[in-house]
């Protein structure tokens, strides 16, 4: 299928083709046939991406302190390649789209093959979205017209915090899409509207709509063109809709508002706020967040728990479904907006001119018969040993900034590559010369030229997918954790009987300095290991914290160490006691030490915190034993103390990915033992599953 994205790095935008989205639980599957450019929000993120490096930088310094610290926690070169790799990714563009379903995911009642939807989706031939985030359109609409559905739900959103009355005087500042929607929603509300903008055909559209339109190169104070046409009352409310650098917006904003007016900020502009101007008329000010609630809620949006209407009367959904409503009783009039009507194989007309003020909406029209094959051929590459292939599954983060240029620096030999949308992985492809691109991971299964599956997506999909991979007789790779819980944990027992070898991502054991520590502790029976992970902050909300979905931090990720302790010691987990801030697995155990038994009798505690030090090292390990100490720090600088022959090792940051994936892949292709037998990795699985027990039951627990 073909889809418009956009590139970080160089500005460019292309019609790319990308294979078809399959349609998942929750969501539902969406042949378009028209969607909605919005010049304005469009025009932002093109021009973005068109500046050189230091441009960009300036217009982000938050993201400029993270690259420092960076730097300092990991190096230079690391943290240049991350930054690389992210401006790398491409983006897809468009957020206004309307079609057909002609799939439903499983759990989706509400819709059914057919139906014609206004969603978020981009602009691609064939979308996948959550339940949530779409709306039926009423027969009496137009496909054009329905396009307008979620831009409008944005202004929709603006004017419910503003909460305006009947008769009440409201500003719009920018008359833009956004704005002239805003506006236009404004009057329905019975509300007199001022519209500020600089454009003079801005200006004439909104004064076409019944708006009192300033310009305010044309009007010499605008502040008191608003004073004066409320009796020096001042306006009720001021709905900011523009784009601007300047602080002069919300100055103006305030000084144009009556005593405890409110003011709403539904675009982007420059937020020095004069207290002053605020405390003398107790003004409130608000950021409105896109589309109403439930947006940015992973439970809502991806989860598909709506909010019950009673409590939350005005969801993102049903905000789409209000706006039209406003189109279809005539409300709402969203034609007279069009500039232009754009087949989608000619969108670089829109593009290509999209810095062009005058234009406010553009609709792309999509082709009927469009393709929707799910593999797209993205290189000429060939395999001339059959069931030599690697397929990955996945491509996120640590696909494209850890893994793929591993393997590309050891020439493995990449066959295919799965993502959900589709986009990201036939970006990957095509740098890394992999020959295919598919979002039907299956495929791989199917295909006899692939001999290693690498599993690297959201954790609750890694036992599931561990299963299929080695019912289909495939060596496999996975990222950690293995399983989420005992029950995911036993299906993968029941399934693998040693043919295929099964390796999970514990990269850690084949750094250079856990491999020099392992040899200079050569012949020593106990130990005592302390590991500390100075592991960040990760917000509440974010998906790793979901037991159902991430596990929590614990069986996630500090499940590295439990394995490179067993690696140390020589010996498997006997016994596991945790403690932690927090009391709960669902809650805080972002900042725990967990102790371990091991059964030749040496002992081990990982350190597991949030709440340190960014400046501080991220990750640290110390060995106790036969009056000798080793220190590892972040894997760039480890020292003995009371060795003979060893005093230090220092090398650039490196915790075993490369060593990890070069080993396997050699394994895979020449035969060998597993690179880590099974028995280790199903204890250190079962022991991050006792460390929450012991948590919840406040004992030592046993294996």
């Amino acid at each position: 299928m073909k889809q418009i994205i956009q590139s970080f790095k160089t500005g460019d935008t292309v019609l790319e083709d990308v294979p078809a989205p399959q349609v998942r639980r929750g969501h539902i599957l969406i042949q378009t046939t028209r969607s909605l450019v919005s010049a304005g929000t469009e025009r932002m993120l093109v021009e973005f991406g068109r500046a050189n490096l230091f441009q960009k930088a300036r217009q982000q310094p938050d993201k400029v302190k993270q690259v420092l610290g960076k730097i300092k926690a990991d190096g230079l070169k690391p943290t240049l390649n991350a930054v690389f790799n992210k401006l790398g990714q491409p983006l897809p563009l468009g957020y206004c789209n309307v079609g057909r379903v002609i799939a439903v995911g499983e759990g989706v009642s509400e819709f059914k093959l057919g139906d014609r939807v206004a969603s978020n989706g981009p602009h691609a031939e064939y979308v996948c979205v959550p339940k949530n985030l779409a709306a039926h359109v009423p027969d009496s609409i137009s496909d054009e017209e329905a396009a307008f559905t979620v831009i409008g739900s944005i202004g929709l959103q603006g004017i419910r915090l503003c909460k305006p009355q009947l008769g009440e005087t409201i500003v719009v500042t920018g008359l833009g899409l956004i704005g002239l929607i805003t506006a236009e929603l404004l009057l329905a509300n019975g509300c007199r509207v001022i519209g500020i903008d600089p454009d003079p055909g801005k200006i004439a559209i909104a004064r076409k709509k019944g708006v009192i339109a300033v310009n305010p190169r044309e009007t010499e104070d605008v502040v008191k063109f608003v004073q004066d046409i409320t009796n020096q009352a001042g306006a009720d409310g001021v709905l900011i809709t523009a784009s601007a650098k300047t602080d002069e917006i919300i100055s103006q904003a305030a000084k144009m508002s009556r005593k405890r007016g409110r003011i709403v900020l539904i675009g982007v502009i420059g937020l020095n706020i004069s207290r002053a101007d605020f405390y003398e008329k107790e003004l409130t000010f608000q950021v409105s967040c896109s589309y109403g609630p439930g947006r940015y809620d992973d439970h809502y949006e991806k989860g598909g728990n709506d909010y019950p209407l009673p409590f939350v009367r005005w969801t993102e959904q049903r905000n789409f479904g209000a706006v039209l409503q406003a189109i279809a009783t005539g409300r709402l009039d969203v034609k007279s907006l069009i500039t232009d009507r754009i087949p989608l194989q000619d969108f670089s007309k829109i593009y290509s001119n999209i810095s062009n003020k005058e234009s406010i909406a553009s609709i792309l029209e999509y082709p009927e018969d469009s393709s929707r094959a799910d593999v797209v051929n993205t290189s000429s590459g060939s395999f001339e040993q059959s069931g030599g292939g690697i397929g990955i599954i996945g491509a996120g983060n640590f696909t494209a900034m850890t893994m793929l240029p591993a393997l590309a620096a050891i020439k493995a030999p990449i066959r295919s590559i799965a993502s959900a949308s589709g986009v990201t992985g036939t970006a990957l492809a095509k740098k890394y010369n992999i020959a295919q691109s598919t979002t039907n991971y299956k495929t791989m299964l199917e295909d006899a030229n692939v001999n290693l599956v690498m599993i690297t997506t959201r954790h609750n999909e890694h036992a599931h997918m561990v299963v299929e991979c080695l019912k289909a007789g495939k060596h496999v790779f996975v990222e950690k954790p293995l399983a989420l819980n005992r029950e995911q944990l036993e299906s993968i027992v029941n399934q693998y009987d040693g043919s295929r070898t099964l390796t999970v991502g514990f990269n850690r054991r084949f750094s250079p300095h856990i491999q020099k520590m392992k040899q200079l502790l050569q012949g020593t029976n106990q130990m005592n290991v302390i590991a500390t992970m100075n592991a960040g902050h990760i917000p509440a909300n974010v998906w790793v914290h979901d037991l159902k979905v991430g596990g929590g931090r614990i069986i996630g990720e500090a499940c590295h160490y439990f394995d490179l302790i067993t690696f140390l010691t020589g010996s498997k987990i006997k016994s596991v006691c945790m403690n932690a801030m927090g009391t709960n697995p669902a809650g805080d155990t972002d900042n725990a030490s967990i102790l371990l038994k091991y059964e030749n009798g040496s002992t081990g505690v990982v350190n597991y915190f949030a709440n340190g030090s960014k400046d501080y090292s991220k990750e640290r390990v110390e060995v106790y034993a036969q009056e000798r100490t080793l220190v590892m720090d972040n894997f760039r600088l480890t020292e003995g103390y009371g060795f003979k022959s060893f005093s230090k090792l220092k090398t650039n940051t490196d915790k075993g990915h490369h060593a990890q994936f070069k080993l396997l892949t050699e394994r895979v292709r020449n035969g060998g033992g597993a690179l880590i037998p099974f028995d280790e990795i199903y204890n250190t699985t079962m022991a991050t599953f006792a460390a929450l027990d012991s948590l919840t039951e406040h004992r030592w627990v046993d294996l």
